[in-house]
């Protein structure tokens, strides 16, 4: 028999062939992960919803007056304004089983929005309006942080979501 290349599967080492093999495995399972991430638990992407001009998107609706609005039927949309160093508004009260969508954009510098505790987290850029929609199911306080450093008072820009229990009273 010869040493050609074929009758050794191509040179490699056993020792290599099975580095490839755990290499591929490992692949194949990240790539399984993502998938159930993606589908199965809801994993959004922020989209680029629209664009404005961040010199004067504070002064036209609906950035003028930011905050909830009730679209009935257990759904909401919340538009927040980031500016340096707040969130406008900086709290949010909805009750349980509420959809919100949040529309969320910048006057000035590039921001964070990672509402905790849900799969809520996008970057928010000047010129640029990102939308995530969650579903409320539990009662409780969901804060939201700005996650991208902003300045000196990056620390201090955050706010919350209020989602109360239905009492069930009138």
């Amino acid at each position: 028999m010869s040493d050609s290349p074929t009758s050794k599967g191509l040179g490699a080492d056993p020792y290599e062939r099975r580095w490839m093999v755990i290499s591929l495995v490992i692949l194949i399972a990240f790539m399984v992960t993502v998938t159930v991430a993606g589908f199965a638990l809801g994993f959004q992407v922020p989209g680029d919803e629209s664009r404005v001009d961040p010199r004067t998107v504070a002064d036209s609706p609906p950035w003028s007056e930011p905050g909830l609005r009730d679209l009935g039927n257990g759904e909401y949309t919340a538009y927040v304004l980031s500016r340096q160093y707040l969130f406008n508004p900086n709290t949010i009260t909805v009750p349980v089983g509420a959809t919100v969508t949040f529309y969320v954009t910048s006057t000035d510098v590039q921001h964070g929005f990672k509402l905790q505790d849900t799969n809520v987290n996008m970057q928010v850029v000047p010129g640029e309006v990102s939308r995530l929609t969650v579903e409320f199911d539990e009662a409780g306080e969901y804060k939201y942080i700005c996650n991208e450093f902003c300045g000196i008072g990056h620390a201090a820009m955050f706010g919350r979501v209020i989602v109360e229990a239905d009492t069930g009273g009138n």
